[in-house]
């Protein structure tokens, strides 16, 4: 009986050791965790113009003569 009765109290303490663990680290994920701040991106500084206009790509057809 002596080796039962020590056998339940090393498993007790097994046991709060296990709990003290699971209560000082808490959820696994993030349930129960502050959420984590979100990345913010710095803005872009003095974008680039906007080109006037596009250039032409060939011969400009405006009238075409019958035959």
């Amino acid at each position: 009986m002596a080796s039962e009765s020590v056998g339940g109290i090393l498993g007790a303490i097994v046991a709060a050791i296990v709990l003290a663990v699971a209560v000082v680290f808490g959820p696994i994920g993030q349930y129960g965790k502050p959420p984590k701040p979100a990345k913010v991106e710095p803005a872009p500084t003095a974008a680039p113009a906007a080109p006037a206009a596009p250039a032409p790509r060939g011969p400009i057809i405006r009238e075409v003569p019958n035959q």
